[in-house]
């Protein structure tokens, strides 16, 4: 059984974390709106999870979606990390 990726694996292979936020109509108050938070790494531009997610929700949970908002951040890429062979440190 294979080990599932690390953070820090997954944002060398390209993933971002994505946060979004779910704005839906209460199932029983169709007028009153409420908010989920939803949050997992992802891969620009394409968001296969987030809408994977939302799919889930449309066909799963009871509160229509009114609308969704979200936020991609690539923490790292391959060309930021840089090989440290030593470190020095100053009194």
């Amino acid at each position: 059984m294979e080990c599932p990726a690390t953070e820090t694996e997954m944002m060398l292979k390209g993933y971002g974390l994505t946060t979004a936020e779910f704005f839906y109509h209460m199932p029983d108050y169709q007028h009153v709106l409420n908010t989920f938070i939803w949050q997992d790494y992802d891969v620009a531009p394409d968001h296969p999870r987030l809408f994977k997610f939302i799919e889930f929700w449309q066909e799963e949970i009871e509160g229509p979606l009114h609308s969704v908002r979200f936020v991609h951040r690539r923490e790292v890429s391959a060309g930021e990390w840089r090989n440290v062979t030593g470190e020095f440190t100053l009194h």
